[in-house]
């Protein structure tokens, strides 16, 4: 499980998807989901991509790292 939490845009969201799909190469979105804050500014992004070694844990944190917008990684 992997979270990032940035502010509360949704360009915000569709560039950690994309960040995580492109990263480990595959087609489809991987398993996600949003939460708000209460007061709104800002928003997590819960990912539950499938990963089969290290390596690519790796490589997506470190391109999560580059995203515009974001917060925190946890």
């Amino acid at each position: 499980m992997i979270k990032a939490i940035g502010w509360n845009e949704r360009a915000f969201v569709e560039r950690i998807i994309e960040a995580v799909r492109d990263s480990l190469e595959q087609p489809h979105d991987p398993p996600y989901r949003v939460r708000e804050t209460p007061g709104g500014r800002h928003v997590a992004v819960t990912l539950e991509p499938y990963m089969t070694c290290a390596e690519q844990v790796l490589a997506v944190y470190a391109r999560l790292r580059t995203v515009e917008g974001v917060v925190m990684l946890l």
